[in-house]
């Protein structure tokens, strides 16, 4: 996880713009079920009414309710109320609730405080409740003395009371109403509100269609805000996911095309092209399922928890218990799918493996008649990789219904609880509709976790692979302290010592070597199969580094000069010929891309290409596909040839490259090449003799040593491994002739 916050680390502001776009979505998210709660409480149960005092009421009923309010705060009431300058469809005198009071939260909620019990006792005397008759009857049969006591209403009697009466009667009523919840309170209120405007004439029925339009259409805006905020937060986590992975495709193409041999042997090329492909893909879907699931849902579900304290917290152990249900199911997942992902991502390697060495030698197979075997290889590696994915997909297939049970759970569980609670009084219907949103919106928050959770060690496994290649180090690099080739040299190439071994074995492949090739002459090597000369030549563009002694151009150590100085003067003919796609001009011009036509022909002519360049209608411009698979193996020398030419290089260096052409061929391109070269250092790994009869130093190696040096006729005499050779591809009379020049 740490791996995978580090590649988003240069996008941090583009993050965070998205976190802030997404705070704003999980506040009209989490805003909604307040919404609908309102509706269903205020606008359908309430009748639209939702304050908690009246703002507007008849005299009648304000002299009724004062009977009930303590000479304390009889004074502060009758300060807050004026008479009211609207007409009402009601005869009696209308007051109404004081601008400056209505404005004024602290006085506001201080009123309500006075105001809600006066408010119930007159709502309860009222409308006759059980409580209210039972305390009404009490009353008078304690004033049973009194004249028509059982006529008079329970406001007449209060109202032939004194205050220390009253006071005395409405403390007992308080102290018995103090056990009653303040959900009663509240609804008793609003109840008393809406009989009170109903009473002057006020249409309860428009307030109630006013309030649910009203708050409707701020529902509708909240929805539009925070669809616009989600599809802002999606095209900028799509955007930072792409930036993302091209970065990383970006940096492990430059770490790979810098890589020596050397690391090139520890990553096959398989893995590093499921490394940039596969793997970075992984990384760029996850890096979007955090900017847009990962930062979102810890949001919503604070908010959501924040939300619910607020709502109803006596059932909040109904979400603890439904986060706990999700976390031991994506546990039992994690401990059996988790070890899996690495596997999967080493089977995708092999799969790439094999399907790359099918593909690249088909004509081997197809020649040897195996291709049932290659099949069976291709369907044992792809029917483990399936077999696997399979197993992953089945074990996250059984989370979603599983998940869903849990959620569907919960909220019967909810409906049961606060249906009970409904019925008790603590709760209104809104409160719980809104609980179940919010409950649901928790859950989701947290099962969103859970899945990118078990999406994590697969990306997590991804991110690693391409951190190695990141951070692996590279054996060949530039010095901190570069020096540079002199302007007048031309490229002489020495060896004073040099031995090598490959990493990590005990024994040289190369020991000793000591040779100077010097400009305008031809130095070849030639020796059995495996004695390293192509090995030799390698060392030179630094494509390994050697183990003892060193290497110079012009005097000045190749470990010395940046890597790009060094190769700039060489011209480079590998063994097998490799060709891009394009076409022959930008084959030929690979070197040297800023020139002239005359310099690409002059190289095909030299290289011996022209023959079969021209029979082409296109010539030049004649495409090449991958690999150089439209031409044939000579014709692919050729061009290799031609393009170490077109670069004008000081050193040439041939490994094997004159092997697939023809007798004369070759000695054409030879003869032609000598011309071009006269100034030049050409170093030539061949082994025909043919190829090298003329060449003014032959070297012969046999196991990593040399064995010989000197000229072909020299050598014939001096060197029996040369001989050797020379016996098993020259006739007699050409030995005789070679060793008489000699003599």
């Amino acid at each position: 996880m740490r791996k995978l916050f580090q590649f988003l680390k240069p996008y941090a502001p583009r993050v965070l713009l998205i976190l802030c776009v997404l705070v704003v979505q999980a506040y009209c998210d989490l805003s909604l079920p307040t919404y609908t709660s309102n509706i269903v409480n205020v606008g359908i149960q309430q009748s639209g009414i939702d304050e908690e005092i009246p703002e507007n009421i008849s005299e009648e009923e304000m002299n009724r309710l004062l009977l009930f309010v303590s000479e304390d705060d009889r004074q502060d009431i009758q300060d807050a109320y004026e008479k009211s300058s609207e007409s009402f469809d009601y005869d009696g005198e209308v007051l109404t609730l004081k601008d400056s009071v209505k404005s004024d939260n602290e006085k506001l909620d201080a009123l309500t405080e006075e105001m809600k019990l006066p408010m119930m006792l007159t709502a309860g005397f009222e409308n006759g409740s059980d409580t209210t008759k039972q305390m009404e009857g009490q009353l008078k049969e304690q004033m049973s003395q009194v004249p028509g006591i059982e006529k008079m209403s329970v406001f007449d009697i209060f109202g032939m009371m004194d205050d220390t009466q009253r006071a005395a009667i409405v403390d007992k009523i308080t102290k018995q109403m103090d056990k009653m919840p303040d959900s009663i309170l509240d609804q008793t209120a609003i109840s008393y509100v809406k009989s009170t405007y109903e009473q002057i004439g006020m249409d309860t029925g428009h307030m109630s269609t006013v309030y649910i339009l009203k708050t409707g259409a701020k529902m509708l805006g909240l929805a539009a805000l925070g669809m616009a905020a989600s599809i802002l937060a999606c095209l900028m986590a799509s955007r930072v996911g792409s930036k993302v992975g091209r970065g990383l495709r970006r940096d492990t193409f430059r770490k790979v095309i810098g890589f020596s041999n050397a690391e090139f042997d520890k990553f096959s090329t398989a893995s590093l092209i499921t490394r940039s492909t596969n793997d970075i893909q992984q990384i760029q879907l996850l890096t979007v399922m955090i900017l847009r699931i990962v930062l979102y849902a810890p949001i919503m579900a604070i908010g959501g928890i924040l939300k619910v304290s607020k709502t109803n917290v006596d059932m909040f152990w109904i979400i603890g218990l439904a986060v706990l249900l999700i976390v031991m199911v994506v546990a039992v997942l994690f401990i059996v799918v988790m070890p899996k992902f690495k596997i999967v991502q080493n089977m995708v390697d092999k799969l790439n493996l094999v399907s790359r060495e099918i593909l690249t030698g088909l004509p081997v197979i197809r020649a040897f008649h195996t291709e049932k075997h290659e099949e069976e290889r291709f369907d044992k590696a792809n029917k483990d990789l399936t077999k696997l994915n399979l197993f992953v997909n089945r074990a996250m297939t059984f989370m979603m219904p599983t998940m869903m049970l849990v959620m569907n759970g919960i909220t019967v569980l909810i409906v049961w609880v606060g249906g009970h609670s409904i019925n008790d009084g603590a709760m209104q219907v809104g409160d719980m509709m809104a609980f179940i949103q919010y409950a649901m919106q928790i859950i989701m928050s947290f099962l969103m976790i859970c899945m990118i959770s078990v999406m994590l060690p697969r990306a997590a496994v991804s991110a690693e692979r391409v951190d190695e290649v990141l951070k692996s180090e590279t054996k060949i690099h530039d010095p901190k302290e570069p020096k540079t080739l002199p302007k007048n040299g031309k490229g002489e190439v020495a060896f004073e010592h040099v031995s090598f071994h490959y990493p990590g074995a005990e024994e040289d492949v190369l020991h000793d070597i000591t040779f100077t090739a010097k400009p305008g002459e031809t130095t070849a090597f030639i020796g059995s199969t495996g004695c390293g000369k192509s090995t030799l030549v390698n060392l030179i563009p630094r494509f390994y580094d050697v183990t003892e002694g060193k290497i110079t151009i012009d005097g000045q150590d190749v470990r010395n000069l940046t890597q790009h100085e060094l190769r700039d003067k060489l011209g480079y003919v590998p063994q097998k010929g490799v060709l891009f796609s394009g076409n022959i001009a930008s084959n030929i011009m690979f070197g040297n891309p800023a020139g002239s036509e005359q310099e690409m022909t002059e190289a095909a002519q030299i290289a011996q290409a022209v023959e079969f360049i021209d029979t082409k209608p296109e010539r030049y411009k004649s495409p090449i596909s991958q690999g150089g698979a439209n031409v044939s193996g000579g014709q692919k020398q050729r061009l290799s040839i031609a393009r170490a030419i077109a670069k004008h290089p000081d050193v040439y260096i041939f490994d094997d490259s004159f092997s697939a052409l023809d007798y004369k061929t070759d000695t054409v391109l030879r003869s032609a090449l000598k011309e071009k070269t006269t100034d030049s250092v050409v170093l030539i790994v061949a082994q025909r003799i043919s190829t090298i009869l003329h060449a003014e130093q032959i070297i012969v190696l046999d196991d990593g040593k040399i064995v010989g040096k000197g000229t072909h006729e020299e050598l014939l005499k001096t060197c029996d491994a040369y001989y050797q050779i020379a016996a098993s591809q020259l006739s007699e009379s050409e030995l005789k002739e070679a060793m008489k020049e000699e003599d």
